[in-house]
């Protein structure tokens, strides 16, 4: 006899539909198995299936059969004995980004990268960031270079996008589609060069820094009188906020980093956080609403911070590779006396190099076709990288006019000559052709191993060596031993993500909450 199936129908954040069959009996792994199977994923640590509970997206354990998961129809027989009858709807379940990362570059895995970037692309769509309206221009930008490849005249005129597929709602509606349409183009051209994985890299560094898109949110009760909630955590990439809504209007009230957090518990229903070296009357003490949520939410944290202090060693050798990579790049510098501006307003020679403007280009300086460095892509970055966390440079919304005169791609220079093009002074002697006068300045470097491959063996598993991390098992422990603990060390990626490996000794059913019980805990 044949197991029973149901039909489930798991929805992606491509907004494709996959409408898979499982056992009656079969666990959220098997479903997940399938999925992985049918997208291509081969690194699933980042990605979760999830339900929506009130309005919330409740992530799914693994190991738990579905039937927890789902209504009670679940388990009652949906067609006859004889396989007649009408089949019931499908249920309803979303693959997406359980664990946020701010570097694309530590998901190695080409499809399950594209995955998280549709991830993040709907996310921006319901960012509420106002003060940050110029990075939804780059973000737009970032997008279109990733979905259409280069800008190109004959073909991306007038409405060759759909404004809503870029821009959230709110900035339509403030600045209109045809601001949208009349300036987006521009930003795009600028990235010229970006090959479509160097795009998505750039978009979800950019995403990753608008507060509101690498979160989950939780509503929480204040105390047992409000009949709304009225509290909103958020599980950010480096600890936890506390959110006071007010006239519907969420404002931060604490943001603690994980290294600020001293312990999280749960009892039944009641929330828990405790500030490091706070005393306990400064707890935060907050109510979830029901005991199953309770559990839920302490799962979700406890394997957030897990991958935090598995991710922290590779996330500091990437920076580190990034940064050098960079000082490795082969640069090419323009260095031009006052008379510049006063060649603006006279007509282009025949060898000046011309903008997409019709006047040349100010650039003082920009990387040529030869300055990319394995990892990078050529393109004129209008938010590069830097050392140390600095803001993002702000760019122009409201005239965005003046991105026209930027200069066209360069063709490849050799390291060890570099070529005279009209207006350059070579060997002491200036072209006639133009009056300007400019130095060119080759700086030559060698090349290094790229960023990719070093993350690679920093993240490749080490099953031989069997040592354990002594930093992260403090999260399965609610006593930890009073003793320092060592600095984490570089362990296996899919030990570190997967929570289905380790099973915590404080994952109690709902069951058996009762009011005399130890709560659910865990030190950071």
């Amino acid at each position: 006899m044949t197991a029973e199936l149901r039909d489930v129908l798991v929805l992606l954040p491509t907004r494709e539909r996959l409408r898979l069959s499982v056992g009656v009996q079969a666990t959220g792994r098997e479903l997940f198995q399938q999925v992985c199977d049918l997208t291509g994923i081969r690194e699933a640590h980042f990605f979760g299936l999830s339900v929506v509970r009130n309005n919330e997206h409740v992530f799914m354990d693994l190991e738990q059969k579905l039937g927890k998961y789902f209504s009670k129809d679940w388990k009652r027989e949906t067609r006859g004995p004889q396989g007649g009858g009408r089949p019931g709807a499908p249920f309803v379940t979303f693959l997406g980004v359980q664990y946020y990362v701010e570097n694309g570059r530590l998901i190695r895995d080409r499809a399950a990268r594209h995955l998280y970037y549709r991830h993040l692309k709907e996310r921006v769509l319901r960012s509420q960031c106002v003060h940050r309206e110029e990075a939804y221009f780059l973000l737009a930008a970032y997008g279109l270079q990733a979905d259409l490849g280069n800008h190109r005249w004959a073909a991306h005129t007038g409405c060759y996008f759909q404004p809503q597929a870029y821009f959230p709602q709110w900035i339509i509606a403030k600045r209109g589609s045809a601001y949208v349409l009349r300036h987006a183009p521009a930003l795009h051209l600028e990235q010229r060069g970006l090959s479509p994985r160097e795009a998505e890299l750039r978009f979800i560094r950019e995403a990753c820094r608008l507060e509101d898109v690498p979160v989950h949110f939780f509503r929480l009760y204040k105390d047992k009188k409000e009949d709304q909630p009225t509290v909103i955590l958020g599980l950010t990439l480096r600890g936890v906020q506390v959110f006071q809504e007010v006239n519907r209007t969420p404002q931060l009230l604490y943001d603690f980093p994980w290294p600020h957090v001293e312990k999280l518990a749960f009892l039944g229903e009641k929330f828990e956080l405790w500030p490091h070296g706070q005393p306990a009357a400064r707890r935060l003490v907050y109510r979830t609403g029901c005991a199953w949520r309770s559990r839920h939410l302490l799962r979700l944290l406890r394997t957030s911070h897990q991958l935090h202090l598995g991710l922290q060693q590779a996330r500091q050798q990437l920076q580190q590779l990034e940064e050098a990579e960079e000082k490795q790049c082969y640069r090419e510098s323009y260095v031009s006396d006052a008379r510049d501006a006063e060649q603006d307003t006279e007509p282009a020679g025949k060898g000046d190099r011309v903008g997409a403007g019709g006047r040349p280009p100010s650039l003082c300086s920009r990387l040529s076709a030869g300055s990319r460095c394995n990892s990078f892509s050529l393109g004129f970055d209008v938010n590069p990288q830097r050392t140390g966390p600095t803001e993002p440079e702000e760019m122009s919304v409201d005239e965005p006019e003046g991105v026209a005169g930027l200069p066209a791609e360069e063709p490849p220079s050799s390291p060890s000559s570099s070529r005279s093009s009209p207006g350059t002074v070579d060997s002491g002697r200036a072209s006639p052709q133009q009056p300007l006068a400019v130095v060119q300045v080759t700086l030559v470097s060698m090349r290094a191993p790229s960023a990719e491959a070093t993350l690679h063996q920093i993240l490749e598993p080490k099953a031989a060596a069997g040592h354990v991390d002594q930093h992260s098992r403090s999260l399965d422990h609610t006593h930890p031993k009073p003793a320092p603990r060592p600095a984490p060390r570089a362990r296996a990626l899919g030990r570190a993500l997967d929570p289905g490996l380790r099973r915590s000794v404080n994952s109690l059913s709902p069951s058996r909450l009762q009011k005399d019980q130890l709560p659910e805990e865990f030190v950071v």
